[in-house]
């Protein structure tokens, strides 16, 4: 991958490792634009993202570590906000960053990608879970507050699926990123999960393209060691549904380059 914009640090509780580990594996992956965009803060599952008051550390070192390392690779800053409505923050939707990456971990405050919380899924209708995830990713495109979708279809994680058409329940979702001129990464961390696989589906990116909708490419790294893995597997997607570039952003501007 040319281009891995979302990655975190251990700021955020639940990684691990050096902001400079992630980087010189990116460097050594032939990476060219290395983004960290860790789970910002809001008042609401805490235990798994920063806090308010760490912002400024996270940036700071962030920062720190593109200059020291400007002369081998561009390292971006970012954050991954939950659109959870009445707990986003301004302090985070107005940070001076060079993308904000929109994802839905939350259908009405049930955090449904959590293991501990995995006993939720017996009691509700599958088909009817797929459609709230995917109404909310609808509602956080047209909310125009992020430019890039995090793991677009992050409900399959588990293996649950749907008994009706995917592309039918997220289709209106689809339109909205489209209208809001929204990128979608191709997101590898979803081969490291119960589904195997990349977020989105093969057949989701097909439809994706099918819009003209940009991609963008997300090791989502928990650990240094999770840099660029599966990169094969991500460009040879992209390149399937018949994309030859990808995007990346400075200071909440998109700019492509071919892969």
């Amino acid at each position: 991958m040319v281009v891995d914009i979302h990655n975190h640090t251990k700021l955020c509780n639940h990684a691990e490792g050096e902001i400079a580990e992630y980087i010189e594996k990116a460097i050594e992956c032939g990476i060219k634009y290395f983004g960290f965009s860790e789970h910002a803060p809001m008042n609401f599952d805490e235990k798994y993202r920063i806090s308010f008051a760490q912002m400024q550390e996270y940036e700071k070192s962030v920062l720190d570590a593109k200059e020291k390392y400007k002369d081998k690779i561009e390292i971006l800053l970012g954050y991954e906000v939950d659109y959870l409505r009445g707990y986003m923050d301004e302090r985070v939707l107005n940070a001076d960053v060079d993308y904000l990456i929109g994802s839905i971990h939350f259908i009405e405050e049930w955090g449904f990608d959590n293991p501990e919380f995995i006993g939720n899924y017996k009691d509700q209708n599958i088909d009817e879970i797929w459609q709230k995830y995917f109404n909310a990713i609808e509602e956080m495109a047209k909310s125009r507050l992020f430019d890039i979708v995090g793991h677009l279809d992050l409900i399959k994680i588990f293996k649950y699926m749907p008994t009706k058409n995917i592309k039918e329940i997220a289709k209106n979702a689809l339109l909205a990123i489209k209208e809001a001129g929204m990128s979608v990464e191709i997101n590898v961390a979803g081969f490291r999960k119960p589904i195997g696989e990349a977020y989105p589906s093969m057949s989701l990116l097909n439809e994706i393209k099918k819009l003209n909708i940009p991609i963008t490419f997300a090791s989502d790294a928990h650990k240094p060691e999770q840099v660029g893995l599966y990169s094969d597997e991500a460009i040879e997607m992209a390149k399937s549904a018949g994309y030859s570039e990808c995007v990346f952003y400075r200071n909440r501007k998109k700019h492509f380059i071919k892969f």
